[in-house]
């Protein structure tokens, strides 16, 4: 099984790891909509997956420019996951950081920090960090794997 986390948005990214927890892949948000299908299009694994995308939605900040931008990439998104016969969850921030133990409150510094610790062999980025997160979120969740690395800290 691939488990895919996927931070939509131009400055997020996507990543792949798969039930061991190994990282698969690791890319930028793709900018085009071809770019996102191609991502997911069947075929290109002979492994089942499954995809943990984060739900956000456009901010009272967002111009009306850079919300339908948002949207419309959202929406690709949700398009070529479904095109593809992909399942797929969506989970909001909190959700996912609680049970990754890192609330970052709008910092991706503290969620780029959890992910190098979860990844230490992985260059973690910006872009990736919260894909990487929302990967192995969908993991545990999927594979019932208890947070051995939370279970530890709260001993």
């Amino acid at each position: 099984m691939i488990y895919i986390g996927i931070d939509p948005g131009v400055s997020g990214g996507i990543a792949m790891i798969d039930e061991r927890g190994l990282v698969y892949a690791t890319l930028p948000m793709p900018t085009t909509e071809r770019d996102i299908f191609d991502v997911f299009k069947p075929g290109e694994s002979n492994h089942p997956a499954h995809a943990m995308l984060e739900r956000v939605y456009s901010s009272p900040q967002m111009g009306v420019a850079s919300a339908f931008t948002f949207g419309k990439g959202y929406g690709a998104l949700l398009m070529a996951l479904t095109a593809a016969q992909v399942p797929f969850d969506q989970v909001v921030p909190a959700k996912w950081q609680a049970v990754m133990g890192c609330r970052s409150r709008g910092d991706k510094n503290v969620t780029k920090a959890r992910a190098q610790q979860l990844f230490p062999g992985v260059k973690v980025t910006h872009a990736i960090a919260d894909a990487l997160l929302l990967a192995e979120y969908g993991r545990r969740l999927v594979e019932r794997v208890p947070p051995a690395d939370l279970v530890e800290a709260a001993r």
